[in-house]
């Protein structure tokens, strides 16, 4: 299936590895343009290596060394990527991290850091991409969250910003339907890839996670990464023009959730 998505202008932050990496990946494929951005410049080069040679050209390909966590850091994202391609079709909102433990033992520190990682990106950069959008007659938003914004799991603070990422997206697209501008969340289930902390735990503690995997993954595995860079680029599409304000499990039934 074409996705029709070729030139498209598609920016996904925290896209040096892991789902970012792989749903850049997936709409490299398709024959988007992609702008991905992280921290680590080393590992940011390595991904924009990897990208290029699968799209066979070097101008399908920006990379830009961003802290998104920062205001100055999302302009300059945004702002790059209308230098180099005039537009902003779509908009990956990836990046995320939570620390803490529990509630009595979370600092204010803590929480602030989560909320500042996670869902103070989403919020500026939707911000900044939305005229953009507008002026081209359409977008796509599409906030990565989890399976445990949807339900109870994972660490508390965690659960709060995915949580949160969740109800922007359903706020957004009821905003955006106007513009042509489509929001959606994607919530996947534990996704294991190299360097990843469930990838780690897995070299850590075998056998942990192999009961881990019996009890909790029916499908007798962990969730790849490309499973769900799969889903973004088809949301991504105008093949998903009647998706919006949904959130989509890709998660192989591991969570418990109804809806």
């Amino acid at each position: 299936m074409d996705l029709q998505l070729r030139d498209k202008v598609a920016i996904i932050t925290g896209s040096s590895k892991g789902l970012g990496l792989a749903s850049a990946t997936a709409l490299v494929a398709e024959g988007a343009r992609v702008v991905i951005s992280a921290r680590g410049e080393a590992a940011l080069q390595a991904a924009a290596t990897q990208l290029r040679a699968l799209a066979g050209r070097d101008d399908a390909v920006l990379a830009v060394q961003a802290d998104v966590s920062t205001v100055a850091g999302a302009e300059a994202l945004v702002g790059r990527t209308i230098e180099a391609w005039g537009r902003l079709d779509i908009l990956i909102n990836n990046v995320g991290k939570a620390g803490g433990t529990d509630i009595v033992s979370t600092s204010d520190e803590d929480w602030s850091s989560a909320i500042d990682q996670t869902l103070f990106p989403a919020i500026r950069l939707s911000r900044l991409a939305v005229p953009h959008m507008r002026r081209a007659g359409g977008g796509v938003i599409l906030m990565i969250a989890s399976i445990w914004g949807r339900e109870s799991g994972g660490r508390m603070t965690y659960n709060a910003v995915k949580a949160a990422e969740i109800g922007l997206a359903k706020a957004m697209a009821q905003q955006l339907a106007k513009d042509n501008i489509r929001v959606n969340s994607v919530a996947p289930g534990s996704i294991s890839f190299e360097g990843g902390s469930w990838w780690k735990r897995q070299q850590e503690e075998p056998a942990v996670m192999a009961e881990f995997i019996a009890r909790e993954l029916p499908f007798g595995r962990f969730g790849r990464a490309e499973e769900v860079g799969a889903l973004v680029a088809f949301l991504a599409s105008p093949r998903a023009s009647w998706v919006s304000g949904a959130c989509v499990t890709v998660d192989g039934c591991q969570s418990r959730s109804n809806i």
